[in-house]
């Protein structure tokens, strides 16, 4: 079994039946959860979190979700954080946010799952990064 890294668009589009992202990835994290364990970085549980209070989502629902679905919630450390610095002097355009999680999935995921489209083509990442959605 591998691991797959899910994206904060990925959860947000799983989650919420009015997110445009909703089918593909509902979708491609069922059929990700059949051959993986599904993580997530912390700082995808920080931007639900917000999400949530802030009113955009259902803070029960996004609570549950990383209870009953995510197998680990991987920390930023300093691993993460060197991985993160070589992705964004790569391509200077790569948010920070986007890159502390992709670094997350190029250390400890065999695959990252994302809605933007913008990350798959981020050079060197270590690991299969796979748009879900509309190509």
């Amino acid at each position: 079994m591998g691991v797959a890294l899910l994206d904060s668009s990925v959860v947000v589009g799983f989650l919420f039946s009015d997110d445009v992202l909703h089918p593909a990835a509902d979708a491609a994290l069922r059929a990700a959860a059949t051959q993986h364990a599904l993580i997530v970085s912390t700082v995808t549980l920080a931007e639900l979190l917000t999400g949530a209070k802030i009113g955009h989502h259902d803070e029960p629902t996004v609570r549950a979700f990383f209870e009953q679905v995510i197998s680990e919630r991987v920390a930023v450390d300093e691993p993460v954080v060197e991985r993160a610095a070589e992705l964004r002097a790569a391509r200077r355009s790569l948010r920070l946010p986007d890159a502390l999680i992709l670094a997350t999935g190029t250390l400890r995921a065999d695959v990252v799952l994302t809605g933007d489209s913008d990350l798959v083509g981020v050079p060197d990442a270590g690991c299969e990064i796979r748009y879900v959605g509309d190509s």
